[in-house]
């Protein structure tokens, strides 16, 4: 069986997407996307659209995300905007914090494109519960703070959570470094780490490091 390529998992791209309501099986749809590229721990590029459902935003999400009916009424439809995310993340990884919500959103919306997103996704929340046992609990504000991780403020936009999950990325990886002198954490392993039963995470981490 031939071995799957090393891909760094500081070559990324991480996205969030705000939403009509919690599940496309219902019926719910994309309104905004945010994505961030990261090439070897830079950030490279952004991407960031809003997009018309053809449906009313229910008067929760508006205040949930202050995205409201009247912005998206001169908003790009979302088979546009989701063809130009498909040109900008290419073959990439993806990353998003609670990443099954976030993979169930575009796997729905490129379906309608009959695409399928070239790169496989991992969890940000769920490494963080295995590296950050301590934080308070795993939400994306509360690791923001428990880290001091630098923002304007803003919250439940899809770009500034796309940001601010980088940046949380970019310090899980340099934990790995600092603490565990894993200096180039593969994709895949990052994968498996969010998997790790939380008992066992400091041996999985010592294994790996000795096998750089």
């Amino acid at each position: 069986m031939q071995k799957a390529p090393f891909k760094p998992a500081n070559s990324v791209i991480v996205l969030d997407f705000e939403t009509t309501g919690l599940s496309p099986d219902q019926g719910d749809r994309a309104i905004e996307i945010g994505a961030v590229k990261m090439v070897q721990g830079q950030i490279t590029d952004r991407f960031q659209s809003l997009m018309n459902p053809g449906r009313k935003v229910p008067a929760f999400i508006e205040s949930y995300t202050g995205i409201s009916n009247h912005m998206l009424k001169t908003a790009p439809p979302c088979e546009e905007v989701m063809e130009s995310f498909v040109q900008f993340a290419g073959d990439s990884h993806l990353v998003a914090h609670n990443a099954s919500f976030d993979k169930r959103f575009l796997h729905a919306e490129l379906q309608r494109l009959q695409k399928a997103p070239a790169g496989e996704f991992a969890c940000s929340m769920l490494l963080a519960r295995r590296l950050y046992q301590d934080a308070e609990n795993h939400q994306l504000g509360t690791l923001v703070r428990h880290l001091n991780i630098a923002n304007d403020g803003t919250f439940h936009r899809a770009l500034a959570d796309a940001d601010m999950t980088a940046m949380l990325w970019l310090d899980m990886l340099a934990l790995l470094q600092s603490r565990y002198q894993i200096n180039n954490a593969s994709f895949s392993f990052m994968q498996k780490l969010s998997a790790n039963p939380k008992g066992s995470v400091k041996r999985l981490l010592q294994q790996y490091a000795a096998s750089q």
